[in-house]
């Protein structure tokens, strides 16, 4: 079953710059796809369409999740809270309270689960606190539970996102450029452990990237837009220089910025290959 169908998915913004262009796209369950391109391309536009958050252009179109349609010809469905509760979405960042320890921050996860009474007393029952604690284990950062949020380092708190979709118990997690703010060790632990969510809890996964070395790394198949068109959907490892400069023009060197640690030999060839071919198409 496909976990996400989107068709003719557009949305214009109130400039009449559209964001997104006529995207159609489909994720089969299990799955964990790469989403690149330029800044402006409409990554973040198309995440936060696919959530619910936002509406397209009224004009026909769909988006269904897991055979749910979270909205259609330019409304989000009323029934949009249960189909929600199946999608985690991990910001940038991060999306914690700062002031809250860092096991309420995931427990919120779990507000949808649990009676209005426990929500607002914040009495979360023992089954909920166990998995959150064995969430943040899983994460590597149980040690830090009852610790404020806001002294966590970036990348921990990145983590804390993640054991939160397991609490939430999502079927489907949404990262929006997760890795932008962190340093390559931090970034490349962030990457790994979203691995670990799509093999061993078998939840599907789109990850916005900026890079194309870390796309091809972690993820089999990687989806790029353009202007809000979908340009490429297919293998990563097909995602040549020559094949982003013919996509992207010069802007394609933002995309082979290394960000995770240092880049596979091969990546760094296509770099250096990259950057010829640039220069000659400029002259």
């Amino acid at each position: 079953m496909d976990a996400i169908r989107i068709e003719r998915l557009t949305k214009t913004f109130r400039n009449g710059r559209k964001a997104l262009d006529s995207v159609d796209l489909r994720v089969q369950e299990g799955e964990m796809v790469a989403l690149i391109g330029a800044s402006g391309s409409g990554k973040s536009t198309l995440l936060r369409h696919i959530a619910g958050f936002t509406a397209s252009d009224p004009a026909p179109s769909h988006v269904t999740l897991l055979g749910r349609p979270i909205q259609q010809n330019g409304k989000i469905v009323r029934e949009v809270r249960p189909i929600r509760r199946d999608v985690a979405f991990v910001f940038q960042q991060f999306n914690l309270v700062g002031r809250l320890s860092v096991i309420t921050n995931v427990l919120i996860g779990a507000l949808s689960l649990v009676p209005l009474w426990r929500r607002l007393s914040g009495h979360f029952p023992r089954g909920e606190r166990t998995l959150a604690l064995d969430s943040l284990d899983a994460m590597g950062i149980g040690e830090h539970a009852y610790e404020r949020a806001s002294n966590l380092s970036g990348g921990q708190q990145q983590r804390a996102a993640l054991a939160r979709a397991l609490v939430q118990r999502a079927r489907i997690v949404l990262a929006d450029e997760p890795i932008a703010s962190l340093d390559p060790e931090s970034a490349r632990r962030v990457m790994e452990l979203m691995q670990t969510l799509n093999r061993e809890h078998k939840l599907t996964v789109i990850v916005s990237l900026h890079q194309i070395d870390v796309a091809m790394k972690y993820c089999a198949r990687t989806v790029a837009l353009h202007d809000g068109r979908v340009v490429f959907d297919g293998a990563s490892d097909k995602l040549t220089p020559a094949v982003l400069l013919d996509l992207y023009g010069t802007a394609a060197t933002e995309l082979l910025t290394p960000d995770v640690a240092e880049s596979k030999p091969s990546m760094r060839a296509q770099s250096a290959s990259f950057a010829s071919v640039a220069s000659a198409a400029s002259s």
